[in-house]
């Protein structure tokens, strides 16, 4: 596949090759632990960390980046994508395939040159862009083939930044302050959800950021993860805003709720959620379970009494690879350790009694002395 010989304006990878190579080789020391012959990479997030390639256009068939020792990263992609690959990614060795019948023979003829017809390769079986009938396409090319779940591997190394992965966390950090700053200086009654997100957004855009948001109003905030509508607020409503900038793809994230007015219902459930925040924030530190931070806030809770208003995990693992399946979660059961570097969203999102949803969250940086949260945006309900 020949390259285009014109330079293309605002394309390339946004870290040194070095930093990729450094990620790479990471990622194969692991698949030595855990006794792999070669790795498909195919969830986007991950494609994003280990090549720079976001994974645009392989909602039509998988995009898998092969690693394995002694030979070169390979990636194999659509014929159609082949030049925004070679643009936006580290990687030289392409293969292209055309029609979604072409997938997994020519994905198959290069792990059979490989000589890894009949090797353990791990697949990201639990993550998302990989479909079961891709699996089995797949391994009916390779029937001696062995495919354990190689799901928790890529999260696993890219869950200690480095400096330069927290310097861009920060940037973004930074956007999302400007963004919950906004939410909080436009919050006026009659104003609709859609006609303050489009404020936001173009705040955050000429910073040079994108947003992903949540932002709800007065009833509608008893409906998690909802998208802003023409709806207005109103005297004595609440507004919840859940929001995270991002830049290379690395998002921070953030939660704060307002109250235009009054509304008692949720001051109450807001001060508890400062309260259980604050509890986790305490007990996260290098070598504590993520099992045993959960516990944390689950206790705080049940000295208020109130343990019924929480619903969900307590956090989980940010970056390029935020929301990806196979993430570090901070959830009953999960012993993985914190270490000092990790990246960590701690959202404390609670449900009143009648159904509305109100809480707080801290993005932070785990370091030897604890949990540093990323924002200087306070804690406090904002009242309008």
């Amino acid at each position: 596949m020949a390259t285009t010989s014109l330079p293309i304006p605002l394309t390339g990878v946004p870290f040194p090759l070095s930093e990729f190579e450094r990620r790479q080789q990471k990622v194969l020391a692991a698949m030595e632990r855990a006794e792999l012959d070669a790795l498909l990479v195919t969830a986007h997030s991950h494609l994003r960390y280990l090549t720079g390639f976001p994974g645009y256009g392989g909602y039509f068939r998988p995009f898998p980046f092969i690693l394995a020792p002694g030979h070169k990263p390979t990636f194999v992609v659509r014929e159609y994508d082949v030049e925004s690959v070679r643009a936006y990614s580290c990687i030289d060795e392409i293969v292209p395939y055309t029609h979604g019948d072409d997938f997994a023979k020519v994905c198959a003829d290069v792990l059979r040159r490989y000589g890894l017809q009949s090797k353990r390769i791990g697949f990201e079986l639990g993550c998302w862009n990989l479909a079961p009938a891709d699996v089995s396409a797949l391994q009916a090319q390779l029937p001696e083939m062995k495919i354990p779940d190689a799901t928790r591997l890529v999260p696993s190394v890219g869950a200690v930044k480095t400096e330069l992965e927290l310097e861009v966390m920060r940037d973004a950090m930074r956007m999302t302050d400007l963004a919950v700053r906004t939410f909080q200086g436009s919050l006026r009654e009659g104003v609709s959800e859609a006609e303050m997100m489009a404020t936001i957004e173009a705040e955050v855009g000429r910073a040079g950021g994108e947003t992903a948001a949540c932002l709800l109003f007065g009833e509608r905030t008893k409906l998690p993860h909802g998208r802003p509508t023409q709806h207005p607020i109103k005297m004595n409503e609440p507004a919840f805003f859940e929001v995270a900038a991002s830049k290379h793809g690395y998002a921070s994230g953030l939660v704060r709720c307002a109250v235009l007015g009054r509304h008692p219902e949720t001051e109450s459930l807001h001060a508890l959620a400062v309260e259980v925040l604050e509890t986790v924030i305490a007990a996260m530190k290098p070598g504590i379970t993520a099992a045993s931070v959960h516990a944390a806030g689950v206790k705080a809770l049940k000295r208020s009494g109130r343990s019924n208003v929480f619903r969900q995990r307590t956090g989980y693992q940010t970056g390029v690879n935020w929301g990806e399946r196979g993430d570090l979660s901070l959830e009953p059961g999960v012993e993985d350790l914190i270490e000092s570097g990790m990246t960590l969203h701690i959202p404390n999102i609670l449900f009143s009694e009648s159904g509305y949803i109100c809480g707080v969250s801290a993005s932070v940086l785990v370091t030897e002395r604890g949990a540093e949260p990323l924002s200087d945006i306070p804690y406090t309900l904002y009242r309008a």
